[in-house]
């Protein structure tokens, strides 16, 4: 029986037991959504391309999975590029099917036409343009394979329309995929393994940076038994939160620009710094040249070309995170470093613990309330979903995770907008579990047309907007750096309420702070989704911040007089 390449590409996602597809139709898909008619394949209307690439995203970081997102040639594909981009800078599984124009025009500029492969070759693993039905099927079957083997990623597959009606005799080829030269999987070499062994013996004030591979690797436990056995406290980027239980005695927090003081000034005294699946970001490095001057650095990555490009280390093991500690693990005796560990908590202080007895109850209503009631009100077992901005380092900082996969954040991109569709894709993806969305008054504008996905899908999700009336992370830069000059930072934002309402959703205002746990405890209690709108404090700002070009232990302090929190 002859099937169209529309058909094959449905069946196609069947084989790879994809449930969920997000996506909007265009002219040059048409063929792929009349086929979808008889696919079981679930497919969510979204209102706008960037909504299905981070809808995607979120997906795929909370199931597990690969995610897909489906949209249209010209400007449907390059609704996606942010979204690509999103999920390319932090290393996300997610598969990007877009139309074409037919074949015989492609080239000619007609209508709705993009060289979409040409514009997404440096955000993506790899792409294919697609003109034969024939290529259709072993295109997709790569391109999943390529998104979720070794460093994960997006891969775009762009499919003419001609292809997509073409009928074509065909069968599913289920052989194992082949690559000539892509080889994803390495392993380090013996002798590394042993230099390292012998380097973390010898450390006295080891320190483990915990990033996004560990979570990838699905090395929770054996970074939990690395870290006991040898005695070594853990910091976990913004990507890693989660990768290390949050209240585990050799946990510290959250290192780099917002980091808490103490967890810089760790990686500062530190002899010996041990990167895990990490990529020694910026906004955690600060000033490359001071960071960590008196470590030996080994790092441990499933990308060889993350190793040296930011900061040379002694020791490099390439190879998965998982794999590569298993093959450690028993080679390390166990090690004492309780004169570091009292060091460290000696620089803590007061703030070792970030608790509403630290903020004081002054009558202003701070994010952090918000945030800290949240987490206490949910016993940290909700989803959370930020966006992007000072709503991002409060939830990292208020927000206690004790479990994986639990906290999802744009980390590399930082795309204001992110928050509500990587909610929704997140929930699709457990929907069992509460799930909570939070977003700056700014960032949610960005995409806050995906109310109406929200209403469509009869999905339940709870949003808290942290509304402040500015774009509040530059206009803290600007408060700082800027004399005070506001430009173009002050926001007049819609009534975020009636938005709700008119979605046919519920929409709760809270101005005062005796009114933040009753509000948290009505959305959690009512079935559908629930957006409340915290008009905090205007001029409120993320401590500590190390300035740009700074060295991580140089950090702003939160002026003592305005003490909510250090």
């Amino acid at each position: 029986m002859k099937v169209t390449g529309a058909e094959i590409f449905w069946r196609c996602l069947e084989y790879q037991k994809v449930k969920v597809v997000f996506g909007y139709p265009g002219g040059t898909t048409l063929p792929i959504y009349d086929a979808l008619v008889e696919s079981p394949v679930h497919h969510v209307l979204t209102r706008h391309e960037q909504g299905a690439a981070h809808m995607a995203d979120g997906y795929a970081r909370a199931s597990g999975a690969v995610g897909v997102a489906l949209a249209t040639s010209g400007p449907g594909a390059t609704n996606l590029i942010t979204g690509i981009t999103n999920a390319q800078m932090d290393s996300v599984p997610v598969v990007f099917i877009t139309g074409q124009v037919v074949s015989p025009l492609i080239g000619y500029d007609a209508f709705q036409e993009t060289d979409v492969t040409g514009i997404t070759l440096p955000i993506t693993k790899h792409n294919y343009l697609i003109t034969d039905p024939h290529d259709i099927a072993p295109a997709i079957k790569e391109a999943f394979f390529i998104a979720a083997s070794g460093r994960p990623g997006p891969v775009l597959v762009d499919i003419s329309k001609d292809a997509q009606m073409a009928e074509i005799e065909w069968e599913y080829d289920d052989s194992p995929v082949q690559i000539p030269g892509y080889r994803p999987d390495l392993s380090p070499l013996p002798a590394d393994l042993q230099a390292a062994v012998e380097t973390i013996q010898s450390a006295r004030r080891p320190v483990i940076l915990a990033g996004h591979g560990i979570l990838i690797s699905g090395a929770m436990l054996e970074v939990l038994e690395f870290a006991e056995r040898t005695q070594t406290p853990v910091a976990c980027t913004l990507l890693g939160i989660g990768a290390f239980p949050g209240s585990h005695p050799l946990s510290l927090g959250m290192p780099g620009m917002h980091g808490e003081a103490w967890v810089n000034q760790t990686i500062q005294e530190a002899d010996l710094v041990l990167a895990f699946g990490m990529r020694f970001d910026d906004r955690v490095t600060g000033n490359l040249k001071q960071f960590a001057p008196k470590a030996r650095k080994i790092h441990i990555d499933i990308d060889p070309s993350e190793i040296n490009k930011n900061v040379p280390v002694d020791i490099a093991l390439v190879g998965d995170l998982k794999e590569t500690l298993q093959k450690l693990l028993p080679a390390l005796k166990p090690a004492r470093h309780d004169e570091w560990l009292d060091t460290i908590q000696s620089w803590k202080g007061d703030s070792a613990v970030r608790d509403i007895q630290n903020l004081p109850d002054n009558g202003h209503l701070y994010a952090a309330h918000v945030i800290n009631d949240l987490w206490r009100e949910t016993q940290g077992e909700a989803l959370v979903v930020s966006d992007v901005g000072q709503n991002q380092m409060w939830a990292a900082q208020y927000y206690r995770h004790e479990k994986p996969f639990t906290y999802f954040t744009s980390g590399g991109l930082g795309t204001m907008g992110f928050g509500l569709p990587a909610a929704i894709g997140v929930k699709f993806a457990r929907p069992e579990e509460e799930v909570w969305a939070i977003a700056g008054d700014g960032g949610f504008q960005m995409t806050q047309a995906e109310l109406s996905t929200l209403a469509q899908e009869k999905m339940k999700i709870n949003i808290a907007i942290l509304n402040n009336g500015y774009l509040g992370m530059v206009r803290q830069w600007q408060e700082f750096f800027y004399d005070k000059r506001y430009s173009a930072t002050p926001m007049v934002g819609p009534d975020f309420v009636k938005i709700a309402e008119a979605h046919g959703l519920t929409g709760i205002r809270v101005t005062r702070r005796e009114d933040v746990v009753s509000a948290i405890r009505q959305a959690r209690e009512i079935p559908g989704t629930v957006l409340i709108d915290f008009h905090v404090e205007k001029e409120d700002s993320v401590y500590p911040m190390v300035p740009s070009g700074a060295a991580i232990d140089k950090m702003i302090r939160r002026p003592v007089p305005q003490a909510q929190g250090k």
